[in-house]
């Protein structure tokens, strides 16, 4: 190879690497102005999760101005937020499968409408929105905040067993919708398989059962029944005895209920550690019991 070819090719070689250098970096990161986020809550036993985008006021006057009364508004900024389900779910009175949806909202003075719809991918064209493919329409009442949001905000707030409210805030606007699971079948549907229906159900199992029929004022005989089979098979555990003595407490056994106390406060204090919690739950009960047995 000639001196002159072999400079050449290092020169036609550096040349390359210079041109193809721009292309093999990354693009510069920055901060996003509306950084994405995700929120999630069990509600019963479902699972819900929120995507979505959240601008900031930056001193703008935010409904009507920003975000004009009448039209569509994508929920948020970026890419359109998407709520979804892992169950069946009623919202507001609606009927919405397990799935994912774009959460669309059109706020004004007195009334926003919320509509969930199949397209994840309108983004800022919200104009370009095909109504044909809503899964439910609901209004809802905003409401004056007590102090500013400068960053917009969803929620989750007033949890029960079965609820939640999905809170939308921004500026001093806030607005909310109820979603609520459907937990009783599916509970149901377990104690009758694991319980009712079972040749010999686990303790657990009892136990579950019991406390599911205590917390929504179902059969008490029955739970009692439940919770004595799982605490004979397994005497230690305290918070069943406890759950025993409440049981008995609300059917108006007072003797029972103090003395199931007794057991489960005896319990508590032979575990390792000793569990002050439950000693102090008992004696209360305990306490509560003799006032109202006399």
């Amino acid at each position: 190879m000639s001196k002159h070819f072999a400079s050449f090719s290092v020169a036609v070689a550096a040349a390359a690497t210079l041109l193809a250098a721009p292309a093999a970096q990354a693009q510069i990161a920055t901060p996003a102005a509306s950084p994405k986020s995700t929120v999630s809550q069990r509600v019963g036993l479902t699972d819900i999760t929120i995507t979505y985008s959240r601008p900031s006021v930056k001193g703008r006057a935010i409904f009507g101005t920003v975000v004009p009364f009448g039209k569509r508004w994508r929920t948020g900024a970026n890419a359109t937020t998407s709520i979804k389900f892992s169950d069946d779910v009623m919202i507001e009175g609606k009927k919405v499968a397990a799935g994912e949806y774009g959460l669309y909202t059109i706020p004004n003075k007195t009334e926003w409408l919320v509509v969930l719809n199949k397209s994840l991918k309108q983004g800022a064209d919200v104009d370009g929105f095909k109504d044909d493919q809503d899964v439910a329409r609901f209004t809802i009442k905003p409401y004056k905040l007590a102090s500013k949001v400068e960053t917009f905000t969803i929620n989750f707030t007033d949890l029960t067993p079965a609820t939640a409210n999905v809170a939308m805030e921004w500026e001093m606007t806030g607005a909310k919708f109820k979603v609520t699971a459907d937990v009783e079948t599916k509970v149901m549907a377990q104690i009758d398989e694991k319980v009712i229906k079972a040749a010999t159900p686990a303790p657990a199992d009892l136990a579950a059962a019991a406390v599911y029929y205590y917390d929504n004022n179902k059969d008490l005989k029955q739970a009692l029944a439940w919770m004595e089979k799982a605490n004979a098979a397994e005497p230690t555990k305290f918070w069943n005895l406890n759950t025993e003595a409440k049981i008995r407490l609300k059917m108006k056994d007072y003797a029972g209920a103090t003395k199931a106390a007794e057991a489960s406060k005896k319990a508590a204090l032979a575990a390792t550690p000793p569990n002050g919690e439950y000693v102090k739950m008992n004696e209360e009960l305990m306490a509560e019991a003799k006032k109202m047995g006399k």
